[in-house]
């Protein structure tokens, strides 16, 4: 049975801060201490190394996995934790590549998130300057996905925008091209309905420290379809990876379940963070969350158009192609947030001129809504965002 939302209770949020950043750092859920004292005190403390059987330790990225997977709409068996996000985009892009051997060209969208990309320029140097890595922007990919691509590799959400692109279409047109399909699901898990299983897609991936709150460095996932998990080629030939681990065989025999994916030993501390803060989605609906996501955004666009005229909308107006996040442009647009963070609202910025917002029903609700945009119009109509404090740039915007 579906519970109702928001579930304030159980997070662990500073009395008087309204959070809006969910989109990029997810709040601390109160049962993650002390899980994480447990870990700590009474597996890694008592038991010693004997905690990998004992405790369940090298079970850990399957079990967390499957867990993952039930919100994301795939099989048990076909998610598996472990690494960064940066690593499980080599894994997948590699293996998608040698999947096409006799194509040359990696398609992706000047909308992806940059480390995507990255990844993608990597790895084109390191197997053959004949790939090609061909980003276009977002609206143009289903007219750019031909028979010379190897693999579409798109964010489903745009990072800056919220702009959110129709997965089972475009993996339809890959497929029909003759392509692979990727998809990072950073900015989705958690945030919007994923159906992987059904969208047909070979790969996914995506972290863990935003939606699904994890926790800062809380580790990544990868989803292979389950047709392809004892095929798929893992570029990265961990020892965890290997069939059997614990031969210590000298040549490489990958699993032969989702298992193959993983590489190095998985950080047991933040996984288990990890799998304490995933008890708050026990009982909650993909589809609820969703509408009460979009409610809220809504709200806030009406609120501040309304009374921040300065304030230009960049996400799309269209809920229906929109996460769960709104930007807004402003020339002031740094300065602007710092100055919301000092009043205790909460969001982030993005270069050049976006100020990002995310509505996570779990532990925010409408009253939130309208007290983040009283705060805001404060300080749009006294320009408070001038005060010289708030135009020293931070490290981490």
């Amino acid at each position: 049975m579906s519970q109702s939302l928001p579930r304030k209770d159980l997070f662990s949020i500073p009395e008087g801060v309204i959070y809006l950043d969910g989109n990029s750092l997810g709040p601390l859920p109160k049962a993650v201490p002390a899980r994480i004292a447990e870990v700590v005190n009474e597996q890694w403390g008592e038991q010693l190394i004997r905690a990998w059987n004992e405790s369940g330790w090298m079970e850990q990225p399957g079990r967390v996995g499957d867990r993952i997977a039930a919100l994301v709409g795939a099989p048990a068996g076909s998610v598996v934790m472990g690494d960064t996000l940066s690593i499980k985009v080599f894994q997948a892009l590699a293996a998608s590549v040698k999947m096409r051997p006799e194509r040359r060209v990696i398609l992706s969208d000047n909308g992806n998130f940059p480390s995507d990309l990255y990844v993608a320029e990597g790895l084109i140097d390191t197997i053959g300057k004949d790939y090609e890595l061909r980003v276009v922007d977002p609206e143009a990919v289903e007219q750019a996905i031909d028979e010379t691509v190897a693999v579409v590799m798109l964010t489903q959400v745009d990072y800056r925008s919220g702009r959110m692109h129709d997965m089972a279409r475009i993996t339809r047109l890959t497929h029909e091209a003759g392509a692979v399909s990727l998809w990072d699901l950073a900015h989705s898990a958690g945030a919007v309905p994923v159906e992987l299983a059904s969208s047909g897609c070979e790969f996914a991936v995506g972290c863990t420290y935003k939606y699904l709150n994890g926790g800062p460095g809380s580790p990544a996932f990868i989803y292979v379809r389950p047709d392809l998990i004892e095929t798929a080629q893992p570029a990265l030939s961990g020892w965890m990876g290997h069939d059997s681990p614990f031969a210590f065989e000298q040549g490489y025999r990958p699993a032969t379940s989702i298992e193959r994916m993983r590489v190095g030993t998985p950080p047991v501390i933040q996984m288990s963070a990890l799998e304490a803060a995933l008890d708050v989605w026990n009982d909650v609906d993909m589809n609820d969350l969703r509408a009460t996501s979009v409610a809220l955004s809504e709200r806030f666009i009406a609120e501040v158009e309304r009374r921040c005229p300065a304030l230009v909308l960049a996400s799309p107006r269209d809920a229906t192609i929109r996460g769960s996040q709104v930007s807004f442009a402003f020339e002031h647009g740094y300065a602007a947030m710092q100055a919301l963070i000092a009043k205790g609202v909460i969001g982030d910025f993005r270069a050049p001129n976006i100020m990002r917002f995310g509505f996570t029903p779990l532990y925010l609700d409408e009253a939130d809504v309208v007290a983040a945009v009283d705060i805001l119009q404060d300080i749009l109509d006294n320009k408070r965002w001038a005060d010289p404090a708030f135009q020293v740039a931070q490290s981490v915007t």
